[in-house]
């Protein structure tokens, strides 16, 4: 777009200190911009915000899904699908949150194809870049905090309050009014606004996370928290219309198998054909979210289930039979590789082969040797690869990486490899892959390109690559 054109261009000669001192100037006047250029779509839509530090795609995904199945019209926009409510496409932007002009297009599409609801993965940087500010939330969802990204934040307690002014924003967000339908309409006079109903400013948080109590502090008309229970539920009638008491949500029995997890909210059991007992945390805010709509139990449970899977999330890859497993997932974060070791572990398997990602460059470089310490302590063979070195050598990277590994007691060329065309690792970990073995290919899960230097994209997709060998291996056979 034009309007972008000319941002980039001022971006480019402008001198850089005094881009700096004149960039959050810079990006509040884009916010205001964009969301003026589109006709502030948001007003016009039931929008859901997701911020947190893991969990935010696959929390989106199942939300949208979910209301789908209900009968309500949802898009959203996250690191791994987009969807305007009529055509669903992967991310092929390489942002988590999307440029302001995009999204507020995007809200904008939602609006022209009948959507009632908007779901936009918010994250700190997005916030930061004042992304944020021009959407009018009406639910904001908090998955957890954990110490990552806080390089490009200067600090963990920066990262933390850099989420928090999304918390901040929910206040001053303008009070919209729905029907029956959730369709948000006009409420130009008295009458009207007894007609219809109030949308409320809503948190919903994950109780169990550390940072729960500090986000749900804010203001809001309404808040709901969710925990893994101790003991018996205290909830009830969670067959019918689930009685949130003391507005918290209290879930148990988690069950996990090679088919997926399963969770009990007192009688009802709700069964995920996902893998990793952390996705039932992520269900609960689709439980959450679907409850505060005032939407049956029942209807949650079949929206959430009829879900396969979601696109780079632990997503199993089906190419050529084979005796092997293979999953691809998107972590490059040493507190998201661990959940991921943690699901695999419950799995049957001889050998874990990992394709291990090495965390891109530019971008918190204190994780690459603990990344390659964790491969190397769970994993019995790790091969380290290029994943988006942008203007890093990526060489040097890998060998970041694999120093961790080594420390972890891996020996190179024997149980470790360096292998810095990324096809070629894959084909690597496929050719020692035997029988039962597991091989999980970490990253990038669903993204569509690999960034390189010079601002340069290859077009790419792990599970594509995966299925190409898988065949080629069958066909060597």
């Amino acid at each position: 777009m034009l309007i972008n054109q000319r941002s980039n261009i001022i971006k480019k000669y402008i001198p850089i200190k005094l881009f700096n001192a004149l960039r959050p100037v810079y990006h509040y006047l884009l916010g205001v911009l964009a969301a003026a250029w589109y006709s502030w779509p948001s007003n016009k839509l039931i929008v859901i915000g997701v911020t947190g530090t893991t969990g935010k795609t696959t929390s989106i995904y199942l939300i949208a899904k979910m209301l789908a199945a209900a009968g309500y019209k949802t898009g959203f926009t996250s690191t791994a699908i987009f969807n305007d409510g009529q055509n669903e496409w992967l991310n092929d932007k390489k942002m988590t949150m999307a440029g302001r002009f995009f999204t507020q297009h995007m809200l904008k599409k939602m609006v022209k194809n009948n959507c009632q609801y908007a779901i936009i993965e918010t994250t700190s940087q997005g916030i930061e870049q004042f992304r944020h500010q021009f959407i009018n939330y009406d639910i904001l969802i908090f998955t957890g905090l954990y110490p990552e990204h806080i390089e490009a934040h200067g600090g963990f307690e920066n990262y933390k309050q850099a989420k928090a002014k999304l918390f901040q924003h929910l206040k001053q967000c303008k009070t919209k009014y729905a029907n029956d339908k959730k369709r948000v309409v006009k409420a130009e006079n008295g009458f009207k606004k007894i007609e219809a109903n109030r949308v409320k400013k809503i948190i919903i948080a994950n109780g169990d996370d550390k940072y729960a109590e500090y986000f749900l502090d804010f203001w809001a008309e309404e808040k709901i928290s969710y925990k893994l229970k101790s003991e018996k539920l205290k909830v009830e009638n969670a067959t019918q219309n689930l009685n949130i008491k003391n507005n918290i949500v209290e879930y148990g029995e988690i069950k996990f198998g090679k088919d997926g997890v399963s969770f009990k909210l007192n009688e009802a059991e709700i069964k995920l054909n996902l893998l990793g007992e952390y996705n039932a945390a992520n269900a609960m805010n689709a439980v959450c979210l679907g409850l505060s709509q005032e939407i049956n139990l029942d209807k949650i449970k079949v929206g959430l289930e009829k879900i396969r899977g979601v696109p780079g999330r632990m997503e199993l890859i089906k190419g050529a039979e084979s005796a092997f497993t293979v999953i691809v997932d998107y972590a490059f974060e040493p507190e998201a590789l661990k959940k991921i070791y943690s699901a695999i572990f419950k799995l049957e398997r001889n050998k874990i082969i990992h394709v291990l990602g090495s965390a891109g460059g530019g971008r918190d470089v204190a994780r690459r040797p603990k990344l390659g310490a964790l491969a190397g302590e769970k994993a019995d063979i790790v091969i380290v690869t290029n994943e988006d070195p942008y203007d890093d050598d990526p060489n040097m990277i890998i060998t970041q990486v694999a120093v961790g590994a080594v420390n972890a007691g891996k020996v190179e060329n024997e149980n470790l490899f360096k292998i810095e065309d990324r096809r070629e690792a894959i084909k690597k970990a496929l050719a020692l892959a035997g029988q039962g073995d597991i091989v999980l290919i970490t990253g990038k899960g669903c993204e569509q390109a690999i960034c390189v230097a010079d601002g340069k994209k290859i077009p790419w997709d792990d599970r594509r690559v995966t299925k190409e060998e898988l065949n080629k291996l069958k066909d060597k056979k």
